[in-house]
């Protein structure tokens, strides 16, 4: 038996609170902090098979932060869940359950050392101290790998996110321009809501200059000088899935040749990575494509992270062990840095992993030189 809490996420990279991302895909709910799911699969009764408990009511903080909708059937039905309850019967249920079954499956990711442990294995540790004879299991690999296969709905769901990110990219690219601001780009990014865009999947980074090599730049308040390079990364939502996209673009509209060599230099191990995205790869195999180019052209150390992670209900969504499968959507995203010379250009794709290869979800925001000082020229 496992159990779920919606917890608050970590670090969201958007600076408010989210539900826990594996609740969320069991039950839909994205609202409810404190709210506890429990699965158990060999209840006599099949209602509660699968059970919801939500904190409960009070009247006087939701005049504060919002109305909660009602526990009655209309919230039953719109998430599928026939067993829904307050919290305040959990300590009981949950020795009962622990009595009967005598197993218990710990979902949470587990916790790094100086963490507090997981919240069910928090929670099962209380019960088997209380209850003789109960196990704890490590099922803590089950949803990362069912979150990293995405069904052909949340693949379409994916698709809208990167549409709407795509018209956004092509905002900011037509606000490109010496003398604005990385602001004004920033601004130009709710084209993604114009869009059909819900809103950000994360915190944007636009970086002009030197702060095209700062790889978690989020100031984006800085001057856009004749001759910059600006990094733009950017990414919507919709349906509650991110898209993930990085285009470095020349704010007057033409590379310096310099710039164009690097800049050539990492779209060229962008390709190599896409190439080798395929079932059974590795992703280290897939960043040792990129990292072959770009240590081969002298900009090995240039390049200090990863080649992607997996894309989905998180923009860092959850890792399995294990090689690619068709069906997951991951990022390729090499990048050369060099400060010295306020030079940054990293370029990223959403790829999803298909039968016999990939498909670049995010094909149709221009990368190449040329088309980019094409729209920007213009």
């Amino acid at each position: 038996m496992g159990v779920v809490y919606s917890g608050e996420a970590g670090n969201t990279l958007l600076g408010k609170w989210r539900a826990d991302q594996h609740f969320v895909y069991l039950t839909g709910i994205t609202d409810e902090p404190g709210a506890m799911l429990v699965l158990d699969g060999k209840a006599e009764d099949p209602r509660r098979r699968v059970m919801v408990f939500l904190q409960p009511s009070d009247p006087e903080v939701e005049a504060w932060d919002g109305y909660r909708e009602g526990i009655g059937s209309a919230f039953k039905a719109k998430y599928g869940v026939e067993s829904v309850m307050r919290t305040r019967y959990v300590p009981r249920l949950m020795t009962q359950l622990a009595r009967k079954r005598k197993r218990f499956a710990c979902l949470h990711s587990p916790s790094m050392p100086e963490a507090k442990v997981s919240p069910d294995l928090a929670l099962f540790r209380q019960l088997a101290e209380r209850v003789v004879g109960v196990s704890i299991e490590d099922r803590t690999e089950l949803l990362p790998a069912l979150r990293s296969i995405k069904s052909k709905a949340e693949q379409a769901v994916m698709a809208r996110a990167i549409a709407a990110t795509a018209a956004g990219h092509e905002a900011a690219m037509r606000t490109m321009r010496p003398g604005c601001d990385e602001a004004d780009i920033a601004r130009a990014l709710r084209a993604f809501e114009d869009a059909g865009g819900e809103g950000m999947g994360y915190s944007p980074i636009v970086g002009a200059g030197l702060n095209t090599t700062v790889l978690h730049y989020t100031e984006n308040r800085g001057p856009v000088a004749d001759g910059d390079l600006v990094l733009v990364d950017a990414g919507a939502t919709y349906g509650g899935y991110s898209a993930d996209i990085t285009r470095t673009l020349p704010a007057n509209g033409t590379f310096t040749k310099r710039q164009r060599e690097i800049y050539e230099i990492v779209l060229e191990a962008e390709l190599a990575s896409i190439a080798a995205v395929k079932p059974g790869v590795a992703m280290w195999e897939v960043d040792r494509a990129a990292r072959k180019v770009i240590e081969k052209a002298g900009y090995g150390d240039a390049f200090m992270h990863g080649i992607g992670h997996q894309l989905g209900l998180s923009v860092h969504d959850a890792e399995p062990d294990g090689n690619l499968k068709a069906g997951m959507i991951v990022t390729i995203e090499p990048g050369i840095y060099l400060p010295e010379e306020k030079i940054g250009v990293r370029i990223e794709d959403d790829i999803l992993v298909t039968e016999k290869g990939s498909k670049n979800l995010s094909s149709m925001i221009p990368k190449q030189a040329a088309e980019l000082e094409s729209i920007i020229g213009a």
